[in-house]
């Protein structure tokens, strides 16, 4: 068995071979440094692409069911926040001035949003309307989930996937194993643009996302308020979309500690506004 393991673990070393170590995002004041391990074949406008056919067929459905909100007084407030969000993405990521950012306000019960590779937005009314939340809240919320976005979070997830799952389909074959290339391609989507994210990734988004909400003049205390709200509405549980974040008390504190560091962003902003 000595040879086949070995020959197991040269493949898997092949395969990492393949990904590059890349900066996605800036530091910026927060210092989120983290060098990433992304799969040269898989570039960014692939996984932009296959979102965004993925985020068109999700507002065609709403659309058919009568639940996608283009017009509501909500509807224009988030556009509104989104805006002012948007324009502070390329101080972190310059090639996201060009990004096609779209934001769309789902009518469901559901405390839910995401923002998916290529800056497609959706946020859903639950969210707004269950936690009363203020427009420096919603901006929290953004942030997090535009700071996803910007760090390729999701592209991340589909190289380790996806190498992973070639590693294990090349130890297969050494072994007399056999097993799909589509298959581990389809499961390396499906673990990249559906599954949640590790709380590493859920920790460098809500330290970009509060630095994003502050660039824009939104007062950063509100990312403390956001998750007391949280916390309240879940009974202790996080919302689906915060299912593999850290507890709300971590977070809270890692915010708190953070706070500081972008108080000064936001007051400049808010004194230019």
């Amino acid at each position: 068995m000595a040879k086949p393991l070995y020959l197991c673990g040269l493949t898997a070393a092949l395969l990492l071979a393949g990904c590059q170590a890349v900066n996605t995002t800036s530091g910026g004041a927060v210092g989120v440094e983290r060098k990433q391990y992304m799969l040269g074949m898989l570039s960014s406008q692939e996984v932009n692409q296959m979102y965004a056919q993925s985020y068109q067929e999700t507002l065609a459905e709403a659309s058919s069911k009568g639940v996608l909100d283009k017009s509501s007084a909500n509807a224009k407030r988030l556009r509104a926040i989104t805006d002012r969000l948007i324009r502070q993405a390329p101080i972190f990521r310059p090639e996201a001035a060009q990004w096609q950012w779209e934001v769309n306000l789902i009518k469901s019960d559901e405390l839910n949003a995401n923002c998916g590779p290529g800056g497609k937005i959706i946020f859903y009314s639950g969210l707004m309307e269950k936690l009363k939340l203020s427009d420096d809240e919603i901006a929290a919320i953004m942030g997090h989930e535009m700071a996803h976005a910007l760090r390729e979070h999701s592209r991340e997830a589909m190289s380790k996937a996806y190498t992973l799952g070639l590693a294990k389909q090349g130890a297969g074959a050494l072994l007399g194993l056999g097993e799909g290339t589509m298959a581990i391609a389809d499961a390396a989507v499906q673990y990249g643009l559906t599954l949640p994210n590790s709380r590493g990734n859920e920790n460098e988004a809500d330290l970009i996302g509060l630095e994003l909400a502050a660039r824009a003049g939104y007062n950063p205390n509100a990312a403390i308020s956001l998750w007391h709200k949280m916390a309240q509405a879940s009974n202790g549980a996080p919302p689906e979309f915060m299912s593999t974040h850290p507890s709300s008390g971590s977070r809270i504190a890692a915010l708190q500690a953070a706070i500081p560091k972008v108080m000064p962003l936001y007051e400049q902003a808010k004194a230019s506004r």
